[in-house]
């Protein structure tokens, strides 16, 4: 594996200076997600918006990899339980805690595992486009698993989580992983 030129030389200044770099883009990553998150539409039917949000996730996984990805999530999520406007706008009108707490709480507290999977998926194989979807799609998967399971236990109705959480947004998903997994699969490849 190829070192960087500051870790091969090594002095404690360059090992500062890539640390700060490694904190840079983590800290970006979360601002990428939170810019995601505002572009949102919020449905009539269902207390879960149409958002960009899920894209942001999985661009983050896929690019950044397990480790950073997962570090990128938690800091998202303590940013928007600390009170800043990160999330998608709430239909229901909650902010901070509350929304991590609300009906797409799940969803929310998935994004972690959720940018975890996808950069680990990612890692350990061929970095192709056919890679980047599988990646994608399994932590969709994950994602939803999540966002349903929480969605159950806040309407106590399988039928009404899946009507909330599910339906509604397959066709915009399927989109979100591929165009995740078309631009990732194409950043991994010009490295």
């Amino acid at each position: 594996m190829a070192k960087t030129a500051s870790q091969a030389l090594g002095t404690p200044q360059e090992k500062l200076l890539d640390a700060s770099g490694q904190v840079a883009l983590v800290v970006g990553a979360s601002l990428f997600v939170a810019l995601c998150a505002r572009i949102s539409i919020p449905l009539p039917f269902t207390p879960v918006p149409l958002t960009v949000q899920n894209f942001g996730v999985l661009l983050v996984g896929l690019l950044l990899g397990s480790r950073k990805g997962f570090a990128a999530l938690v800091l998202y999520l303590a940013e928007g339980a600390a009170g800043l406007p990160v999330f998608s706008i709430s239909t229901v009108g909650l902010h901070g805690i509350g929304q991590i707490l609300g009906p797409t709480g799940g969803f929310l507290m998935a994004y972690p595992l959720v940018a975890f999977l996808a950069g680990y998926l990612l890692e350990h194989g061929r970095k192709s486009f056919a890679r980047a979807a599988i990646a994608a799609l399994a932590a969709e998967i994950l994602l939803f698993a999540g966002g349903l399971t929480w969605l159950y236990v806040y309407t106590h109705s399988l039928a009404k989580a899946a009507s909330f959480g599910l339906y509604w947004f397959v066709a915009a998903e399927v989109l979100k992983v591929m165009a995740a997994a078309a631009v990732a699969s194409r950043f991994r490849r010009s490295q």
